[in-house]
């Protein structure tokens, strides 16, 4: 059904209409009038006044603008007075919010605004309207405590919030990232592809396919663990979570909200955690691995005396006798050389208190070479040593010793008989540890097929007469009871190469 104002008939007046429009209008409305004499007139009020007020429609008449002055806060009432002296000095419109306190209702917040008129009497009139705010006031207030709750959560945790505008292409940091990240201002760092700079080199992959699983609604939420680079070269460990709050028609991302969590103690204790865990496993695989050792060598000897020692008893004439016993004493001496390297590793793995002294190099190398000078190999040998006059580690004297010796030796014991022997001894610093090369022609070593056992007790993989799997073993021992490591590199008929890292 439409409705033509200008189809009206002429019995339904504007006036009537105005008046059935207020009726219905919540809110109320009023012509406040002050004479150049400062009398005060209220020729007008719709009835939702009244109903608002609280107040009988006689007495607002009777009290004028007192009955509505009454019902104000004794807190607010010299500010809603101030407000409309200043709106009647200085010509602006009366705008003020205050509450009032209503006989049933409580207490309510109101807003009064009104526009202002002056005659040529100097007489002012304010044509305005009051509305109820409490509601919106009590929502303010929920918002102004929640934004509170969550700017105190924000300052007191390790948190920061970041949002990313992908339309826009720029993303805000609040002054938490800001201090994480270690930088001063959003403007240095407003662009995505920043990322590619701080994040650091190995993590960067894994922070893409999380970020883009998600983008692609594999997963529910971003989430990820990397390091960044921080305003003071440093790296530091974060945890960045993020969600997309909103998606253009084809489901692709317009806005992303996150945080960022500073972990670093956290991950720091974990990777040291990591580093236990890794070192306890190893040396429990060692005892493991020794513990068989001992169980097997032990028992072959232990047959091998029950053996000879039966085959004594049944042996008739003492020529017979004699030749057994020969045997006896054989194995007699392997089990004693055999508990003396297990003997040599048990001292290695147990002394707690070894002497760690700062150790020239050089001078433990030239000892070496001259103790193994002996094999047929060192005369034909090439010796290059790029190792500085004053390289210094900290070590174990014995352990460098034994170290040094037995890489040598297995050069030289594993030459290639159709070569001449080029024995390379290198030291550098690398990742900010103290790193030596052993690097030599010789046979090489399958690693494909034999180098999970490299390390091994007992393990050969070569028909060398001297070997006995005995020297590598202690050798790795040795080391990493300094703290440090030993990996090798090597290609059958190419030669080896070992390299130690220094744990200073």
């Amino acid at each position: 059904m439409e409705f033509d104002f200008y189809k009206t008939k002429k019995n339904k007046s504007a006036s009537s209409l105005k008046s059935k429009l207020f009726d219905e209008i919540q809110d109320a409305f009023f012509v406040l009038t002050i004479s150049a004499d400062n009398d005060y007139n209220m020729p007008f009020i719709n009835d939702s006044a009244y109903k608002m007020f609280e107040i009988l429609v006689d007495d607002i008449f009777t009290n004028t603008i007192l009955s509505v002055y009454d019902r104000i806060h004794e807190d607010d009432k010299n500010t809603v007075k101030q407000s409309l002296i200043d709106s009647i000095k200085k010509g602006k419109k009366w705008d003020v919010a205050f509450r009032a306190q209503m006989p049933m209702k409580g207490l309510r917040w109101f807003r009064i605004s009104s526009k202002r008129e002056l005659d040529r009497d100097k007489n002012v009139a304010f044509y305005g309207r009051i509305v109820d705010i409490t509601d919106l006031k009590n929502q303010e207030l929920k918002l102004k405590i929640a934004e509170e709750r969550f700017k105190f959560a924000l300052e007191t945790s390790t948190s920061g919030v970041w949002d990313w505008d992908m339309k826009a292409n720029s993303v805000f940091y609040s002054p938490q990232s800001l201090d994480i990240l270690g930088l001063e201002a959003t403007s240095t760092f407003d662009c995505p592809e920043s990322w590619n700079e701080i994040v650091h080199p190995d993590d960067l992959e894994k922070y893409y396919v999380a970020l883009y699983d998600h983008f692609e609604g594999k997963t529910p939420f971003y989430e990820n663990f990397h390091r960044v680079l921080t305003s003071n070269k440093k790296y530091k460990w974060i945890l960045n979570r993020g969600k997309v709050i909103e998606r253009d028609t084809s489901g692709k991302p317009l806005k992303v909200i996150g945080t960022h969590t500073d972990v670093s103690a956290q991950k720091e204790k974990e990777l040291e955690l990591m580093k236990k865990m890794e070192s306890y496993s190893e040396k429990n695989d060692r005892l493991l691995n020794f513990s068989h050792i001992v169980s097997h060598n032990l028992n072959s000897h232990a047959g091998n005396f029950k053996l000879l020692l039966d085959m004594i008893d049944l042996e008739e004439n003492f020529a017979q006798k004699r030749e057994t016993m020969k045997y006896l004493r054989t194995v007699s001496n392997d089990l004693n050389k055999t508990i003396e390297d297990l003997s040599q590793i048990v001292n290695i793995e147990n002394n707690a208190d070894i002497v760690v002294e700062p150790l020239n190099l050089n001078a433990y190398l030239s000892r070496v070479l001259n103790i193994v000078s002996a094999y047929n190999h060192r005369n034909n040998a090439t010796i290059i040593n790029n190792i500085p006059d004053d390289a210094t580690i900290n070590f174990n004297p014995a352990y460098l010793e034994s170290v040094l010796q037995n890489l040598c030796t297995n050069a030289m014991k594993y030459a290639n008989p159709n070569e001449f022997l080029k024995i390379e001894f290198n030291f550098f610093l690398e990742n900010g540890k103290k790193v030596l090369t052993i690097k030599d022609n010789g046979l090489g070593i399958d690693l494909k097929k034999y180098g999970h056992l490299l390390f091994g007790m007992y393990k050969t993989f070569h028909k060398h007469e001297k070997a006995n799997g005995i020297g590598l073993y202690i050798t790795k021992n040795q080391i990493e009871s300094m703290n440090g490591s030993v990996a090798v590199e090597s290609q059958v008929g190419k030669g080896t190469t070992f390299k130690i890292i220094f744990n200073d």
